[in-house]
C-alpha cells in the first residue's frame, strides 16, 4: 500500500461520507414527504401474496417485458445494479490495496464469472437503453414518441453512470489480470482476460480504475440525494415498495373497480360526511393518499403509458405520464409548506399556520406553490382539458412497469371538481339530471324499457316477484333498452338464450342505470344513490338464493364491470358474466349450434371495460370463429387495444381537440379490410358506427362495412340457412382494381389509414 493508494483511498472515503450523508438525508426527506399523503390501511396486507407479486414482477420482469424490445436490456441493468453493488463496494478496498478482494468468495470461479456477466450486461444494457432513447427521441417522432416530455438530462446521467459502473467492474478485473494479481480461467473471464493481454501491468491502474468506479457511484448518490424528483433514478428503490403496495394484493392491476372515495383512511360515508373535515376526492395535493405520493415519486418517465393513451395519440393535451410528473413536481415543491403545518380550507383560507408571522422560515417558492390550484386553466397544476380528456380506458395502468394507478388519481380529481367545485363540462349537466330524475343517461321513461322486445316472436319473461327455476337475470342496461343500435344486440342475445333453452328473466321498468358514467365522471354521490337502489332491488330479486346461484348476464361491458366489481362493496354480491362468455359456453355445450358459416371478413374491437379491465379476450374471439367468419386481428388488440372514446363518461362529452378517437380506431379497423367490425359493448358499437359512417361519407370506407355485436354474428350462423355455392368461374369477390375499399386484399398490402408507431415509440 503506497502513498498514492492511501491518498486515493482517503479521497474515495471522504467523498463517500459526503455522498452517503446526502443520500441518507434524501431518503429521510422523501419518506417524510410521502407520509404527507392521506392514510390508506388497505395496502398493508396480506404479506404473502404481495411479496410473491413483488418477487415475480422484479425478478421475472413480467410487466417490464410488455415492451419486449426493452425488457431484456433493463433486466440486465437491474441485476447489474443489485448484485453489481457488491463489486462496487469492493472498490473501497481496491483503492487502498490493488490485491484486495472479498474474503472467501473473491477467488471463487462462479463469483468471477458472475462479475464478468454483470459488468458486460450492465454496459450492453445501458448502451441499448441509450440507443432506444435516441431512436425514439421526440425530435424524430414528435408527439408519437413516448419520451416526449421526459427529462433527457436526468435519464442520460443515470444511463452514463450505469455504463461507467459496468466498465469499472470490467476494467478493475482486467488490470488485476494484466498485473498478475489474478489468473482466472478463461471461461470465468472471457472478456477481461483477452483484454488484459493488451493492457499494461500496473497496480496503480487498478487503484485508479477502482476509484473511478467508486466515485461515479458517489456522484450518483450525491445528485440523487439532492434531487428527489428524479424518478428515473429513485425508482431503483421506490419501485419495490410501489409494487408491494399496489392496490390489488393478488397482483392484479388497478383496473376494474375504481378505488372507493376515501377520507382519513376509511371509505367515505355520505350520510355522515362533513365537508369541513372530510376529503372529497382530491382538491389539493395533500388529499391524495400516501400511495399516490409514492406513485408520483416512482414514475420513471419511460412514457409507456403515454404511448398507449388514446387521448395523447389523437392530439389531446392529456399524457398520463405528464399528469403524474406534474403532480410529483407540485407535491415536492409544496412539501416544505405542508411539513411546516400549512393547511387551507375549502375556501382557500389558511387554517394550519397561525401567529403574527405564520410563514416565517418557509421557502417562498413553497408558499407560491401552495397558492396554485390543483386543477385550473389559470396557473393550475392540471389543466381541465387534460383532466376531462381521459376515457378511463386503463391502457396507462396496464402498461406501467411500476404499477402507478393513473385512473384512480384522475377520477379522484374529477370527484372534487364535480362534488365540491361544481366545475365540469357543461355536457355532463344533462346526463347527471337524466340519471337522477329518470334513472338513465338518455332521459327516457322507465315504462319504455321493454320496447326493444315488442315485436319478437317469443315472450321475454319479466320478473314478477318469483324467480322460480330461472337461471339468469338478464341485465339489459340503459343502452340495450333505449339506444337503437344497442337494441339489436339485446334482441340477438334474448333470441339466442331462447334458442338455447336458457331460463332467464329481465327486470323491465325496475332496472336502472348502474351508475358507471356518473362514477367515472366524478359524481360519486349520484353513483352511490343509483347503485344502492339497484343493489336493494337485486337482493330482493335473489332473496333466498345461495351466493353461487345469484347469476346475472349483461351485454354492456360497463354494466358488467360495475355489477361484478363495484357492487360487492355496497352489499351486492352476484355471479356476473358477460353475454359473450355465456354464449361461448352455450356453443361449447352444443346448446347453440351454428348451421352455416357467415361469409364475412371480421375484425374484433376489444371493449376496454371487457378486455383490459376484466381480462375477457378469448370468449368473443371464439364466438367470431364459431360463426364461421374469417377473423382479422387489428394491430392494437388484447391488452393494447385502443379505446373507442366512450369511456370515462366521454360518451356524453364533445370531442373538440385533435382527431376523434373513434375515427382513429375505425381507421385501424378498416386497415384489415373487413366487411364487418365486431365488438361486445353498446358504447363501442355506437362510437364505431359513428366513425364508420363518417369514413363512408368521406369516401374512405365501403358502404358495405357494418358494425355489429358478436352475438349478431352468432345468431346469423345459428339461424341462417346454408347459401348455395357460387357457379363455377363466378367471381365471388370483386377485383382489387375495381374498388380497393371493397376488395379482399391482403392486409399487408392495404394501408391501415393510421400510421402506427413501432412498439418502442
Amino acid at each position: 500500500m503506497g502513498a498514492l493508494q492511501i491518498t486515493l483511498g482517503v479521497v474515495g472515503v471522504a467523498v463517500s461520507i459526503v455522498a452517503w450523508i446526502m443520500f441518507g438525508t434524501g431518503v429521510y426527506r422523501m419518506v417524510r414527504i410521502i407520509r404527507l399523503g392521506q392514510p390508506d390501511a388497505t395496502r398493508n396486507g396480506p404479506f404473502g401474496p404481495r411479496i410473491m407479486t413483488l418477487i415475480k414482477e422484479f425478478a421475472a420482469h413480467t410487466r417490464m417485458n410488455k415492451f419486449r424490445h426493452v425488457g431484456p436490456w433493463h433486466w440486465l441493468v437491474m441485476w447489474g445494479f443489485l448484485i453489481g453493488s457488491l463489486s462496487w463496494f469492493e472498490a473501497y478496498g481496491e483503492t487502498f490495496d490493488p490485491h484486495f478482494h472479498w474474503p472467501i468468495i473473491g477467488n471463487w470461479s462462479i463469483w468471477l464469472l458472475l462479475t464478468e456477466l454483470l459488468g458486460l450486461g450492465t454496459v450492453v444494457g445501458g448502451l441499448a437503453l441509450v440507443i432506444i432513447r435516441q431512436l425514439n427521441h421526440p425530435r424524430r417522432a414528435d408527439r408519437q414518441s413516448r419520451f416526449a416530455g421526459s427529462n433527457f438530462k436526468q435519464a442520460y446521467f443515470v444511463e452514463t453512470v450505469v455504463i461507467v459502473e459496468g466498465l469499472g467492474i470490467l476494467g478493475v478485473k482486467a488490470f488485476k489480470i494484466s498485473s498478475g494479481i489474478e489468473d482466472p480461467a478463461l471461461w470465468t473471464s472471457f472478456v477481461t482476460k483477452p483484454l488484459a493481454e493488451i493492457l499494461p501491468a500496473s497496480t496503480v491502474a487498478v487503484t485508479i480504475t477502482a476509484l473511478v468506479k467508486l466515485l461515479s457511484g458517489m456522484i450518483w448518490l450525491y445528485i440523487v440525494g439532492q434531487t428527489l424528483t428524479m424518478g428515473v433514478a429513485w425508482h431503483r428503490f421506490s419501485a419495490f415498495f410501489n409494487i408491494y403496495f399496489k392496490r390489488e394484493a393478488d397482483g392484479g392491476t388497478a383496473l376494474g373497480a375504481l378505488k372507493p372515495m376515501m377520507s382519513g383512511g376509511k371509505p367515505l360515508d355520505f350520510e355522515e360526511a362533513d365537508p369541513e373535515k372530510d376529503v372529497f376526492g382530491a382538491g389539493q395535493i395533500e388529499d391524495f393518499s400516501w400511495k399516490g405520493w409514492l406513485d408520483f415519486t416512482t414514475c420513471t418517465e419511460c412514457g409507456r403509458c403515454q404511448s398507449q393513451c388514446p387521448a395523447w395519440n389523437t392530439g389531446k393535451p392529456l399524457s398520463p405520464k405528464l399528469v403524474i410528473t406534474q403532480l410529483r413536481d407540485h407535491a415536492y415543491a409544496k412539501a416544505p409548506y405542508l411539513l411546516a403545518g400549512g393547511k387551507k380550507d375549502v375556501t382557500g383560507e389558511e387554517v394550519g399556520l397561525t401567529g403574527e408571522n405564520p410563514y416565517a422560515g418557509i421557502d417562498v417558492l413553497a408558499l407560491a406553490e401552495a397558492e396554485r390550484p390543483l386543477v385550473g386553466d389559470d396557473g393550475g397544476v392540471i389543466d381541465p382539458e387534460v383532466l376531462w380528456s381521459c376515457t378511463t380506458c386503463g391502457a396507462c395502468v396496464e402498461q406501467c412497469p411500476v404499477d402507478i394507478e393513473h385512473v384512480d388519481h384522475i377520477v379522484d380529481m374529477r370527484r372534487y371538481q364535480v362534488m365540491i367545485e361544481s366545475n365540469f363540462p357543461t355536457e355532463l349537466n344533462g346526463m347527471f339530471k337524466n340519471l337522477e330524475n329518470k334513472g338513465n343517461p338518455w332521459g327516457q321513461n322507465a315504462k319504455d324499457r321493454m320496447a326493444w322486445a315488442e315485436d319478437l316472436d317469443f315472450e321475454v319473461p319479466v320478473f314478477d316477484g318469483e324467480l322460480g327455476d330461472t337461471e339468469y337475470l338478464f341485465w339489459v342496461g340503459c343502452a340495450g333498452a333505449f339506444e337503437d343500435r344497442a337494441k339489436k344486440t339485446t334482441r340477438a342475445v334474448a333470441e339466442l338464450l331462447h334458442i338455447a333453452g336458457v331460463k332467464y328473466t329481465v327486470l323491465g321498468p325496475e332496472e336502472s342505470c348502474t351508475g358507471d358514467p356518473a362514477r367515472r365522471a366524478g359524481n360519486e354521490f349520484l353513483f352511490q344513490m343509483l347503485a344502492q337502489q339497484n343493489v336493494e332491488v337485486l337482493n330482493s330479486v335473489f332473496e333466498g338464493r345461495e351466493a353461487g346461484s345469484r347469476k346475472i348476464v349483461a351485454t354492456c361491458a360497463h354494466c358488467f364491470n360495475t355489477l361484478a366489481n363495484e357492487y360487492p362493496d355496497l352489499g351486492g354480491k352476484f355471479e356476473v358474466v358477460h353475454h359473450t362468455q355465456l354464449l361461448n359456453r352455450l356453443v361449447r355445450e352444443k346448446r347453440l349450434v351454428p348451421v352455416a358459416p357467415i361469409a364475412d371478413d371480421v375484425t374484433y374491437h376489444d371493449p376496454c371495460y371487457l378486455g383490459r379491465h376484466n381480462k375477457v379476450y378469448e370468449a368473443p374471439r371464439e364466438l367470431v370463429g364459431a360463426s364461421g367468419a374469417q377473423f382479422r386481428e387489428m394491430p392494437r388488440h388484447g391488452d393494447r387495444s385502443m379505446c373507442c372514446g366512450a369511456g370515462g363518461a366521454r360518451m356524453w362529452m364533445e370531442e373538440k381537440i385533435g382527431k376523434r378517437i373513434n375515427i382513429e380506431r375505425v381507421d385501424e379497423a378498416l386497415g384489415t379490410a373487413p366487411s364487418k367490425i365486431a365488438t361486445g359493448c353498446p358504447f363501442c358499437r355506437v362510437m364505431l358506427t359513428d366513425g364508420v359512417t363518417a369514413r363512408q361519407n368521406d369516401g374512405k370506407a365501403s358502404e358495405k362495412v357494418e358494425v355489429v355485436d358478436v352475438s349478431q354474428l352468432l345468431l346469423s350462423a345459428v339461424k341462417r340457412r346454408p347459401q348455395p355455392a357460387p357457379a363455377p368461374g363466378a367471381d365471388s369477390l370483386p377485383a382489387v382494381e375495381s374498388d380497393p375499399l371493397e376488395a379482399d386484399a391482403p392486409t399487408d398490402k392495404v394501408s391501415t389509414g393510421t400510421p402506427l408507431p413501432t412498439e418502442d415509440k
